[in-house]
C-alpha cells in the first residue's frame, strides 16, 4: 500500500505551514502532521493528498482550519506556578508603581497563544485578587486555533480541567454547573478572545505584561526573532515578558533584559 504522505508531500505541507504560521514540523513530529491531515481529508471526504494541497493554496478558509488542526493545544490553569508567583509578588507591584507615577490605573495584558483560555483566565483571577482598589486590567487572549478560542469564550471547563486551581480561587471565581465549572462573569469580562497569527503584526501597543509560553519553541530561529521583535514593538516602555521555562532569548539579538526574581525568571523591556 502506498504511504499516505510521501517525502515530497511532507516537504510541501511543511513549507506551507511554516510560511503561513512560522510553525516548523520536523521528521520527529511528522506523524502528528500526518494524523491531522488524515482527519482533514476525512472531513472533506477526500482521499487524494495532492488534491487537498491544491485546495489549501486557493481556499483561505480551509487553510485556516488546517492550521488550527495541526496546532498543539496543551494547557491548564496555573500552569508553571512560579510564573504566577512572580506575577503576583513582583510584576504587579512594579507595574502598579509605574502606573501610579504616570497617573494611570489601567493595565494592558496579552496572552499570546492562549489555547483554550486557562492561562488568560488564571491571569485575570490573579489580577482581580491582587490589584489595588481602583486599578483594572484588560487581557487580550489570542490564538491560531478557532476551536480553542470558542472554548475560551464559553468559559466552561469539565471537572478534570480545573485541577490545579487553588480551592479559594475556585470558590470565588468559578461556579459549579453540571459536570464542570463556569468562569464567573466578573472574570470573563476582563478577557477578550481574538484570532491572531503570531507571524503577523498584532497592531497592539503599550502592552504592560505579555505571556507567550511554550509557543516560540515550535518556531525556527528566524521566526522566533521576528516574533520577539514584534513583541518588543507592542510592549510599553516599562513592561514584562513571560516565556516558557524551556524557552530562552539567549543568543537572540534582542533588547529585552533577563530578569531573575525570587520566584521565577522572565524578561523586561526597560526603555529609559
Amino acid at each position: 500500500m502506498a504511504e499516505f504522505l510521501s517525502d515530497r508531500n511532507f516537504e510541501l505541507f511543511k513549507n506551507l505551514i511554516y510560511n503561513e504560521s512560522g510553525i516548523t514540523f520536523s521528521v520527529t513530529n511528522r506523524s502528528i502532521l500526518e494524523s491531522r491531515l488524515k482527519d482533514r481529508l476525512r472531513e472533506n471526504k477526500m482521499d487524494d493528498i495532492d488534491a487537498y494541497y491544491k485546495i489549501l493554496t486557493s481556499n483561505k478558509e480551509e487553510l485556516k482550519i488546517m492550521l488550527d488542526s495541526v496546532t498543539t493545544n496543551l494547557t491548564r490553569f496555573f500552569r508553571n506556578q512560579p510564573h504566577f508567583d512572580a506575577l503576583t509578588h513582583y510584576v504587579i507591584p512594579e507595574i502598579v508603581k509605574i502606573k501610579q507615577a504616570a497617573g494611570q490605573k489601567q493595565i494592558h495584558i496579552w496572552s499570546a497563544g492562549c489555547s483554550t483560555g486557562e492561562e488568560p483566565y488564571t491571569i485575570a483571577m490573579i489580577m482581580k485578587r491582587h490589584l489595588p482598589s481602583g486599578f483594572t486590567a484588560d487581557i487580550l487572549a489570542s490564538d491560531l486555533s478557532f476551536k480553542s478560542l470558542v472554548v475560551g469564550k464559553q468559559g466552561f471547563y469539565p471537572e478534570s480541567r480545573v485541577v490545579g486551581i487553588p480551592d479559594d480561587y475556585l470558590a470565588q471565581y468559578l461556579t459549579k454547573q453540571g459536570n464542570g465549572y463556569q468562569i464567573n462573569p466578573e472574570i470573563m469580562q476582563m478577557v477578550k478572545f481574538d484570532y491572531h497569527n503570531l507571524k503577523h503584526d498584532a497592531n497592539r501597543n503599550n502592552i504592560d505584561i505579555l505571556f507567550c509560553r511554550n509557543v516560540i519553541i515550535y518556531f525556527d530561529e528566524p521566526a522566533q526573532q521576528a516574533v520577539i521583535n514584534r513583541f518588543w514593538d507592542a510592549m510599553a516602555p516599562h513592561s514584562f515578558l513571560f516565556i516558557g521555562h524551556s524557552e530562552s532569548l539567549f543568543g537572540m539579538d534582542t533588547k529585552f533584559e533577563f530578569l531573575k526574581t525570587e520566584w521565577a525568571c522572565l524578561y523586561q523591556k526597560n526603555v529609559k
